[in-house]
């Protein structure tokens, strides 16, 4: 099912170079780290994967889906062929958990794409985009959980939310239903442009004033990636984290 999109004008009208990178880290508590992430060196296609499910192959759920959107060919429209490729993963991970009786086998996943200078975010789940402009953070995504559903209803306030007991509990994510429910964003990169793809291994427990000072003090995209593992890593990184940074210059 189909979300409304969104646009988020910038500018378009001259060559654009996108150079980025990632990393993943188990974390302090969990054993096994279900994240994945997808590097395009082509400067195409970036992505954070989040597994979930545990024992229930929460990881092959994270490859999978990984693979689908690595595999994924932009012809015009990258939002679309994002949610073409996430379809794909969908089946697939659905297909297994039922001949595999994984049931609750999954991930979200946030999914960042351009194409001659259209660029596009697709995600389902609590795995976040970003992108800082001139100074300001701006999250692109909408976490699909309980949490933010509570928020949305006026049930529960911001501060509330941070301690709620369900604030892991998604309500989409690939493996979850068919046909795939997900949302996206259409953006118009500009110069100056730095993407954040990031799991709630890092949104969980790095506020965003504290992720938007270190994309902007970070010299480049691996630096980035760098400083923001290690936030989540002082902060004592309870789950898998995740983050991949792209960098949007003049070409």
């Amino acid at each position: 099912m189909r979300t409304p999109t969104t646009r988020i004008p910038g500018q378009t009208a001259q060559p654009l170079r996108f150079d980025g990178t990632g990393a993943t880290h188990r974390g302090y508590v969990r054993d096994l780290n279900e994240d994945a992430i997808l590097l395009d060196p082509s400067g195409a296609i970036w992505a954070v994967v989040d597994g979930m499910g545990g024992m229930r192959r929460g990881d092959l759920a994270a490859e999978i889906t990984t693979e689908a959107l690595a595999k994924t060919i932009l012809s015009g429209d990258p939002a679309e062929d994002l949610w073409a490729a996430l379809e794909v993963a969908n089946t697939s991970v659905l297909e297994i958990a039922r001949a595999e009786g994984s049931e609750g086998m999954g991930a979200t996943v946030v999914a960042f794409a351009q194409y001659r200078g259209h660029a596009a975010v697709v995600w389902a789940g609590d795995s976040r985009g970003y992108v800082l402009r001139a100074g300001y953070l701006q999250q692109l995504t909408k976490d699909h959980s309980v949490v933010q559903s509570l928020l949305d209803r006026g049930l529960i306030t911001p501060v509330e939310a941070e301690t709620h007991p369900e604030a892991h509990v998604v309500t989409q994510a690939i493996g979850v239903v068919s046909p795939l429910v997900a949302e996206m964003v259409r953006v118009e990169p500009a110069p100056s442009d730095r993407y954040l793809l990031c799991s709630d291994g890092l949104s969980g427990v790095v506020c965003a004033a504290e992720i938007a000072a270190h994309l902007e003090k970070a010299g480049d995209p691996g630096a980035a990636v760098d400083a923001l593992i290690a936030a989540a890593l002082a902060a004592g990184a309870p789950d898998n984290v995740s983050v991949v940074v792209i960098d949007v210059r003049a070409g």
